[in-house]
């Protein structure tokens, strides 16, 4: 309600100043901002939403021009692209959700981490906290999202591209908060391009039939499981879950 509130009073201030089309897609632009902070896709495709369809249902763009309508699909497929949606929705990472990482998957400084799929920044935050001497990379395909990223993590360096087709050869360890349904594919594609010895760490999924090397359990949050890659990388001499 807040966001197609604050939509409404953008459009009708706008108005005064610039056409009605420029007004419409500045107040839409504004609602799908606003559907940034919505948890799961429906509620952000309702937050995004709101605005234009009441606008329509009641009446009051009269004057926008029959183009103007698909500004709202164009501002949703910019920040949600339709390749995004077979992967997880945006969830941010808890800052402290890694807290203990480092002593369970050590990394040498300068080592080359990936958020693979970085949203707005809040995953790249967390492993800055574990890991502060790393090389930090993101990848994100939306491009506003890639965008806000690089502007919260300028530390960071924050890329566009398709997480499933860059190369994860590079990195030391691949940072995940997927979905269960794509944890076996990123396993595969990191024991496929990843040397032995690197780490792939996921954020509340486990990989399907793999024993993870340590299992992080932060209190009132969600498990981290640390994989690591090459010979006997899935398996843990204590297999202990860290608290």
């Amino acid at each position: 309600m807040l966001a197609w509130s604050g939509a409404w009073l953008a459009f009708a201030g706008l108005q005064r100043w610039l056409p009605t089309a420029a007004a419409l897609a500045l107040a839409c632009a504004l609602g799908t901002a606003a559907s940034l902070l919505g948890q799961g896709w429906w509620r952000r495709a309702l937050i995004a939403a709101g605005f234009p369809l009441s606008l329509a249902l009641t009446g009051a763009a009269a004057g926008v021009p029959a183009w103007a309508w698909l500004v709202p699909l164009a501002l949703l497929l910019l920040v949600y692209p339709l390749n995004a949606w077979r992967d997880a929705p945006l969830f941010p990472t808890p800052h402290a959700a890694l807290g203990g990482l480092a002593q369970q998957a050590p990394l040498p400084a300068g080592a080359a981490v990936l958020d693979a799929g970085c949203g707005l920044g809040d995953g790249l935050i967390a492993l800055r906290r574990a890991y502060p001497q790393a090389r930090l990379h993101g990848l994100e395909w939306s491009w506003p999202l890639r965008a806000l990223c690089a502007l919260r993590c300028p530390w960071a360096r924050v890329r566009r591209g398709d997480i499933w087709a860059a190369c994860w050869g590079g990195y030391q360890l691949v940072y995940l908060f997927q979905r269960p349904e794509s944890m076996a594919r990123a396993a595969a594609k990191a024991q496929a391009e990843m040397a032995p010895g690197s780490w792939l760490v996921s954020l509340a999924f486990e990989v399907p039939g793999a024993t993870p090397f340590a299992r992080l359990q932060p209190p009132g949050g969600h498990a981290v499981w640390v994989y690591r890659l090459g010979e006997g990388g899935g398996e843990s001499p204590a297999g202990t879950t860290v608290p």
